[in-house]
């Protein structure tokens, strides 16, 4: 018992020497507190707890090792500005040297490149999403090889796409989608054979998507959708059926046919070809397609026959504006068990609705089925939908009483014109936000409404703003 004060005395000393907790390096301090001083504006105090003084690795959107900072996460709520912050991107950042993540997401910051990250050694991570930085990606980005991702993932990036971006070869994520880079993609790109994830969507960017898919053998994510790309769809995207699970090359300008080697793309989850200029047919080997989910061929020039799927179930289909003559809605599509969008405008559609039975309708989110011959009635299908956002009919024989149709709380759009839709218009289209029931059979007084003239033209005895006064 008599040793009792000296192992006291042991225990006070290791904790003296070993502060249980350390505060983080000075230059990381001053680092963040740089960044911190040119924000302008944080409404929601993201940054209330980065007090000088205080311990720098309790800080939110911090995490240390050995009281240095790693990785400085802060993000914000896409539909929420009182989430975001504003200014700029401090380059003071650059003090904290052994910072290997930067993930900087849905906020308001602006600002060219930030020229902060070729002082950082160790940076292998960077996602710096839905922001607002603009100007040109340097030339020296290229200098960054050390880097695993990169993420500029909706900007406003100008100009064309480095191409020394091809002297990144530990990339496994490239993502300069959603900005305003102009030119054509680098060939050397096909240096980055560690990729998984190549996305360059929504860019001005043109010329013919280069042949050099065979350099990417570890490839699950291709997104090239919404630019000017032109010619056909290259045969060296063969190459990655193994294990490619996104295809994403809609809103483009590429010509001629759907190649046949899709359907060897035994992994495909998405595969988006929309607007574009594809002709011919639809190959039958999309029939081996057995785990898409997410099908998109709309607003190009293909014509019959189309394939028979082999799916358990799809999630998303659009087939509109072709040249299709499908007279039926597809059996694997009436079967699927998750379906929530089903879009076949202009498919030459020839049936009953009420006779159409799908095996779910509890996850019907869109349905459009404009410019086809369909009669009947779409009450018994939509009155079975709790979470319906859109239905658009235009263009058919639908007859039915519309005060029998069921106006749920999620539903915004609502396209019944050009049918033979009769009976008073129901006060529950107020609340949406696009509505079209012009050149129908309806009658008596309207609602209020925000909707124009234009919605409500061309029926029987219709009255009330925004159309004449009822008598």
């Amino acid at each position: 018992m008599k040793n009792l004060p000296l192992l006291f005395l042991a225990i006070l000393t290791f904790r003296c020497l070993n502060p249980v907790s350390a505060a983080c390096h000075v230059d990381d301090e001053a680092g963040l507190l740089a960044f911190k001083s040119a924000i302008t504006a944080d409404p929601s105090n993201k940054l209330s707890s980065w007090i000088k003084g205080t311990d720098c690795c309790t800080w939110a959107g911090t995490n240390c090792l050995n009281n240095r900072v790693t990785s400085l996460s802060l993000s914000g709520q896409p539909d929420n500005p009182s989430t975001y912050l504003s200014g700029k991107i401090s380059p003071s950042l650059s003090k904290l040297k052994f910072l290997n993540g930067i993930y900087l997401q849905n906020l308001n910051l602006s600002g060219p490149f930030p020229d902060l990250l070729f002082g950082l050694p160790d940076l292998k991570y960077v996602y710096i999403e839905h922001n607002k930085l603009s100007g040109r990606i340097p030339n020296t980005i290229g200098n960054l090889t050390q880097l695993e991702a990169l993420s500029f993932y909706y900007n406003r990036f100008t100009g064309p796409i480095p191409s020394s971006i091809s002297k990144l070869t530990r990339l496994t994520q490239l993502n300069l989608g959603g900005n305003i880079l102009t030119g054509s993609i680098p060939s050397g790109i096909q240096n980055l054979k560690n990729l998984t994830l190549f996305n360059l969507e929504q860019n001005g960017l043109s010329g013919p998507i280069p042949d050099f898919f065979t350099s990417f053998p570890e490839l699950r994510v291709l997104r090239l959708s919404g630019n000017y790309f032109t010619g056909k769809i290259p045969a060296s995207i063969s190459a990655l059926a193994p294990k490619l699970a996104y295809l994403e090359l809609g809103h483009n300008a590429l010509t001629g046919q759907i190649p046949d080697f899709l359907g060897n793309f035994k992994a495909l989850d998405t595969l988006n070809l929309a607007s574009n200029k594809l002709s011919g047919v639809v190959p039958q080997k999309f029939a081996n397609l057995t785990k898409i989910f997410n099908l998109d061929l709309s607003r190009n020039y293909l014509t019959d026959p189309f394939p028979e799927l082999n799916v358990r179930g799809i999630e998303s289909l659009d087939l509109s504006y072709n040249s299709f003559h499908l007279k039926q809605i597809p059996k694997w599509v009436t079967s699927s068990p998750i379906i929530y969008s089903l879009k076949l405008a202009k498919c030459g559609i020839k049936l009953k609705l009420d006779d159409w039975k799908p095996a779910e309708t509890y996850f019907y989110d869109y349905i459009d089925l404009s410019e086809n011959e369909i009669s009947g009635s779409p009450v018994g299908l939509l009155n079975r939908t709790d979470f319906l956002v859109g239905f658009w009919a235009s263009g058919n024989k639908l007859k039915f009483d519309l005060e029998k149709l069921r106006i749920v709380k999620t539903l915004k759009y609502l396209d019944l014109s050009r049918n033979l839709v009769f009976g008073k218009v129901p006060s529950g289209v107020s609340g949406l936000e696009r509505l079209n029931v012009s050149h129908n059979h309806l009658c008596g007084p309207l609602p209020a409404t925000k909707f124009g003239a234009s919605a409500f033209l061309g029926n029987d005895c219709l009255c009330g703003a925004p159309l004449d006064l009822c008598k």
